[in-house]
């Protein structure tokens, strides 16, 4: 199920004085299976750009195809776009309502036409797999840690088996505990199902971490698109652009300037770690 985006522009308030170009002809393709992470500084374009992904808004102009079908052509089936395609919002409260977190869950496939029964299988299999405890099934979404809410509104989306999962900041708010957590259910759904999974994050290190490819947003621009060590290796003109490499990067190029044979490529403090070994 691959995504295909070609010179995709938006404008915001088109015709009024607030008139905003949000993209600028950005133009992606995403195989189906990667784990992609997409950074960028406030108003570069990033959330704009993932919520063209499922349709909640149309391109200005530019054509988007998934798996091979142009998305806004004259027929097309937007309601299975959306199947397809689980976007998760960064606040969890956008996505909760219903009078219990197993209600909650099962509201994606119960819009789907699935059958009770069916319904509270897949809710309790995408609770299951985010790590949600059973006990607190019963409870109201309303009354759970921030960490617990971005779980249930996950599971939301899972349960309906998307092919695509994108998450906007999935973490944010939360302790480097939960962060990880989440983090790491996140990444184990990814090797295990193979789905794609897009990841919006301010954390240079969680992109590091667990992604393969990494789009950076400039201004409604693509700036890189690469590999963590092809993007990050550009440390330098992600600075001048308010953006940041991870701190393992500043500090393998402190070694290497203080005379230590290390590569400076490495993004996660397991790389670093076996690299300043080698020369120790």
């Amino acid at each position: 199920m691959s995504i295909k985006l070609e010179n995709i522009n938006y404008v915001y308030s088109e015709g009024t004085a607030y008139r905003k170009q949000a993209l600028k002809d950005v133009s992606i393709e995403i195989p189906h299976g990667q784990f992609v992470g997409i950074i960028g500084h406030t108003g570069s374009g990033k959330s704009t750009l993932i919520q063209h992904l499922n349709g909640l808004i149309k391109a200005t102009d530019g054509v988007y195809y998934f798996n091979g079908e142009n998305v806004y052509a004259d027929g097309y089936n937007m309601k299975s776009l959306r199947n397809q395609v689980g976007l998760v919002f960064q606040y969890p409260e956008h996505q909760l309502f219903e009078i219990d977190v197993l209600s909650d869950v099962c509201f994606g496939p119960k819009n789907q036409g699935l059958s009770k029964e069916e319904c509270e299988k897949r809710a309790r299999e995408a609770l299951e797999a985010v790590g949600f405890p059973g006990k607190f099934y019963s409870q109201s979404p309303f009354d759970l840690s921030g960490g617990q809410k971005r779980r249930v509104a996950i599971a939301g989306v899972l349960a309906m088996r998307p092919k695509v999962l994108v998450l906007d900041e999935p973490t944010a708010g939360l302790d480097p505990a939960g962060r990880d957590e989440i983090l790491d259910q996140i990444a184990k759904l990814h090797k295990e199902s193979g789905m794609t999974v897009i990841l919006v994050s301010h954390s240079m290190e969680d992109i590091a971490k667990y992604v393969d490819r990494i789009i950076v947003m400039n201004q409604g621009s693509k700036l890189f698109d690469g590999t963590p060590k092809e993007v990050f290796s550009h440390y330098k003109e992600l600075e001048n652009v308010g953006l940041a490499a991870p701190q393992v990067t500043y500090i393998m190029h402190a070694l290497k300037e203080r005379g230590f044979r290390v590569d400076t490529s490495v993004t996660t403090i397991d790389e670093a770690v076996e690299e300043i070994a080698k020369v120790l």
